[in-house]
């Protein structure tokens, strides 16, 4: 998980194989970055007209997001301690953003009966996660402290993206304020990032900027949702979303060439599971570009949104090759000699 503290090792195996709960409990909740990463690739291809691709990463975000599920409550159930010892960690916001993004994709499917049940339960995951986690927070923090607003602005995309599908007025301003709190905590968690993340972070440090781009998507919802014959805001209020959604891109753009330019200046190639909080902020900067391009009619914006999409997902290609690499690495190690 980005910025988590060490946890208590699981019970050895009786075997030179690894078990299903030594795997559970050497799994790391950042794994849900790689739900995101995956979501959010989805939702760009489907964006830009890739159907076929967008159904594949879906099925795949599904299926990982089901298996981190599963994982979630049986950590709940069978290792208290454990579950609520994560629950503190500055990564734990991310059993709320994945499911926030796996709801946006499937709530452009049609049938909003599945996203309205993902909303739910991210909407019950929040708070609990918010009153274990901010309290925690210190200087020289990683970039997973900027995990909060990437949950808060789901939520609101997500809850925007509902609205504008249902036609309910009471949830989009309900986003709406979500989407004010989302920027609270960005506010609040940028003076305790520690800046030497830049060059020496593991992955997580892109969040700082993703938290952004998220926001940005969250803008364009919450204006897409007015346009659903809601009529949600007035003409001052549509002018103040739209000027703070295209400063959230352009800021957002700003702490991309920013983080590039520090890989540039000191390449970390060695794989950690960290480097899916790399892979989300750059899908979702290429969503956020095309979003903005539609929602403010910028159509000059669709091509640099396409081809940082493209460099999107082939780091998520690069990530993925690594992960596998990764894991088979460690099953051979821990195979019986």
């Amino acid at each position: 998980m980005p910025g988590s503290r060490a946890l208590p090792p699981p019970p050895p195996a009786s075997s030179g194989r690894p078990s299903l709960r030594e795997r559970w409990a050497g799994r790391q909740p950042a794994a849900g970055a790689a739900v995101m990463a995956t979501g959010i690739v989805s939702v760009g291809l489907h964006l830009t007209g890739h159907e076929a691709l967008s159904r594949v990463t879906l099925a795949m975000t599904a299926a990982a997001w089901a298996a981190l599920a599963a994982d979630f409550v049986a950590r709940l159930v069978l290792e208290r301690e454990r579950w609520l010892a994560q629950a503190r960690t500055p990564g734990a916001p991310t059993a709320v953003a994945a499911t926030t993004v796996l709801g946006v994709r499937v709530s452009a499917l049609g049938p909003q009966t599945p996203a309205e049940a993902l909303l739910a339960l991210a909407t019950v995951l929040w708070p609990v996660l918010l009153v274990n986690v901010v309290p925690r927070w210190r200087r020289g923090m990683p970039g997973s402290v900027f995990l909060c607003c990437v949950a808060t602005q789901g939520l609101a995309v997500l809850g925007a993206a509902v609205a504008r599908e249902q036609g309910a007025a009471w949830l989009a301003h309900t986003a709406l304020v979500l989407f004010w709190l989302g920027l609270a905590l960005y506010c609040a968690a940028l003076p305790l990032f520690d800046l030497r993340q830049l060059t020496e972070g593991a992955g997580d440090q892109w969040v700082a900027g993703g938290a952004l781009s998220v926001s940005a998507l969250a803008g364009t919802e919450l204006l897409s949702a007015d346009r659903g014959g809601l009529y949600l805001w007035n003409d001052d209020d549509a002018g103040v979303l739209r000027s703070v959604t295209v400063a959230l891109l352009v800021l957002d753009l700003a702490w991309y060439a920013v983080l590039l330019a520090a890989e540039v200046r000191r390449p970390r190639p060695h794989y950690d599971v960290r480097r899916w909080s790399t892979v989300f902020p750059m899908g979702m900067t290429a969503a956020a570009t095309l979003s903005v391009a539609d929602a403010v009619d910028v159509p000059w914006l669709e091509g640099p949104g396409e081809a940082l999409l493209w460099v999107a997902v082939a780091a998520w290609l690069a990530v993925a090759a690594a992960a596998a690499a990764s894991g088979g690495a460690a099953l051979r190690s821990r195979a019986p000699r």
